[in-house]
C-alpha cells in the first residue's frame, strides 16, 4: 500500500519530538528523515521508528496490513454476498412457484417473472467474482488505514 503525504507528516512530527527529547541526534534524524521523504510505500515508515515509539504503536502500523488476511476477508465478504443473494432467489422462487401450483397449475408461468428478478444478483455475483472481491478489498484496506490513522494520532503527541 503506497504511504501518503499524512502518513510521511505524522511519521516526520513523531522524529521531530524524539529529536526534540535527546532521542536522536542530527546524523540520526536526517538519515530517518530522508528515508520517510522517501518512502513509497507503508511497510517502509513502521521501521523508521521502531526504536523511538512503544511497541503497542509499531506492531499494528505494521502488521494491520497484511494482504493475505485482505484477500481472505474480501472472499468471505463474496462469499456471503453470494449466498444471500442465492438465498434472495430461492425463497421468493419457491413461495411464488407453490402459490402458482395451488392456483393455476397449467396455465402461464408468472413465476419466470420472478425468477429472473432475483436471479440477476445471483448472477452478478457468479459472473463478477473477480471484481467484486477486489472492490471488497480496496474497502478493506481503505477501513484499515483510516483505523491505523486515528490509532496513530490517539498515540502521538500533538504538534
Amino acid at each position: 500500500m503506497r504511504a501518503s503525504d499524512g502518513d510521511r507528516d505524522i511519521v516526520l512530527r513523531t522524529l521531530g519530538d524524539a529529536y526534540a527529547e535527546g532521542r536522536l541526534d542530527r546524523d540520526e534524524y536526517d538519515e530517518r528523515s530522508d528515508a520517510v521523504a522517501c518512502a513509497k510505500t507503508l511497510g517502509e515508515l513502521p521501521v523508521v521508528l521502531e526504536d523511538l515509539v512503544p511497541a503497542t504503536a509499531v506492531v499494528p502500523y505494521a502488521g494491520a496490513l497484511d494482504t493475505r488476511s485482505i484477500e481472505e476477508q474480501a472472499v468471505a465478504r463474496w462469499e456471503r454476498g453470494r449466498r444471500e443473494s442465492f438465498m434472495a432467489f430461492l425463497i421468493p422462487t419457491l413461495v411464488t412457484w407453490v402459490i402458482w401450483a395451488a392456483t393455476s397449475l397449467g396455465g402461464f408461468p408468472w413465476p419466470l417473472f420472478v425468477m429472473i428478478g432475483t436471479g440477476i444478483p445471483v448472477v452478478r455475483a457468479t459472473v463478477m467474482k473477480k471484481d467484486i472481491i477486489e472492490s471488497h478489498q480496496r474497502s478493506i484496506v481503505r477501513k484499515q488505514e483510516k483505523e491505523l490513522r486515528k490509532q496513530q494520532r490517539r498515540q502521538l503527541p500533538p504538534g
